[in-house]
């Protein structure tokens, strides 16, 4: 498969219309390094027609497993080898009319190892797969300053024409969750 280009977008349904969900996998690798490591936090943040997350219950990560709304949880499959380091899946069919996006963020946890950055974060990457763990889509998404970036939306699915897209983005945030939260009219 090659490189999917930062911007690019791909129409799921559109090309398979049987497609009833998707499985949103997102993983990296921390290098180790005198201080502390950083600790990557992965969330999903259920948008409306503005953009902004409907509700602050409208987001998905390790505290908070579902949305206010269905068709959106972190990924429990017990037992099974996963590649990823998180994993979050999305039921098309199950998901209400008034979510037209879903963002796929990653944030340093700054209150586990410290205030961090992606400096020492490699080779993250969002994919999508179908159910059966079939590869759709995978963007490696380094942000653009990685030494300041303290968040990074990877990607995004959305409605287009009826159906679910999905657009490779990569934007850094160099104020962290603030400057995620201001964008997404979220309090964190």
């Amino acid at each position: 498969m090659s490189a999917f280009p930062e911007g690019g977008t791909l129409a799921l349904t559109a090309g398979d219309p049987g497609l009833a969900g998707v499985m949103v996998g997102m993983g990296w690798t921390v290098e180790p390094g005198a201080g502390p490591l950083a600790e990557p936090v992965a969330l999903a943040i259920v948008c409306g027609e503005d953009g902004r997350a409907l509700t602050p219950e409208h987001l998905v990560f390790f505290n908070q497993l579902t949305t206010a709304s269905p068709g959106i949880a972190f990924s429990l499959a017990e037992g099974t080898k996963r590649s990823d380091a998180e994993q979050i899946d999305v039921d098309f069919g199950a998901v209400p009319e008034d979510v037209t996006r879903i963002a796929f963020v990653t944030y340093v946890d700054p209150e586990v190892r410290g205030p961090g950055t992606f400096g020492t974060v490699h080779d993250a990457y969002i994919r999508v797969t179908r159910p059966d763990g079939t590869e759709l889509v995978r963007f490696d998404t380094p942000p653009a300053k990685p030494g300041t970036a303290k968040a990074v939306l990877f990607g995004e699915l959305f409605r287009d024409a009826g159906g679910w897209a999905f657009r490779a983005l990569g934007r850094g945030y160099e104020n962290g969750l603030a400057g995620v939260g201001a964008e997404f009219g979220l309090d964190v």
